[in-house]
């Protein structure tokens, strides 16, 4: 695997915690400790209705998204796996892609579309393929463009 990155991963943007019940995942991350409801995203396709909470402020801030599904029966399954993605700061997400898809990366159906927060993002698969070998090793990774002022502040 080539080592010259046309990209860098600059920080955490966010952790998505699924659940049967949002109300129950307030309680924890909201009412108890302290994170701020900053707002709210609802996708059919997804199957995902969720509350998008943060932590710290400016480049350091992180999303803690609280999802459960809108149907539970459908996929994909958001509550299934309780930590369901992390996402990752990403200071040039079209190169990342391109250079990641030519060392083997799977990625998940969908490529490069706005999401929740407002940022470009591209989801990693979490199983590999024979065609592709490399994932998430049973983790679904998300990789999220960074805008130019966390690029500033994190990438020096």
């Amino acid at each position: 695997m080539s080592t010259q990155r046309p990209f860098r991963v600059l920080g955490i943007q966010q952790v998505a915690i699924g659940g049967p019940s949002k109300e129950r995942l307030r309680r924890l991350w909201v009412d108890t400790l302290g994170l701020q409801v900053t707002g709210q995203f609802v996708s059919e396709r997804e199957n995902v209705d969720e509350d998008i909470c943060a932590i710290g402020d400016g480049p350091q801030r992180v999303e803690v998204d609280l999802m459960q599904p809108l149907d539970p029966e459908k996929k994909p399954a958001v509550h299934a796996t309780p930590l369901n993605h992390i996402g990752l700061w990403i200071d040039d997400l079209p190169a990342a892609v391109q250079w990641l898809t030519a060392q083997g990366v799977r990625f998940a159906p969908g490529g490069i579309r706005r999401g929740a927060a407002g940022h470009d993002i591209t989801f990693l698969h979490p199983k590999a393929s024979d065609e592709f070998p490399i994932a998430g090793e049973g983790v679904l990774i998300e990789l999220v463009q960074a805008p130019p002022e966390v690029v500033a502040a994190l990438g020096g």
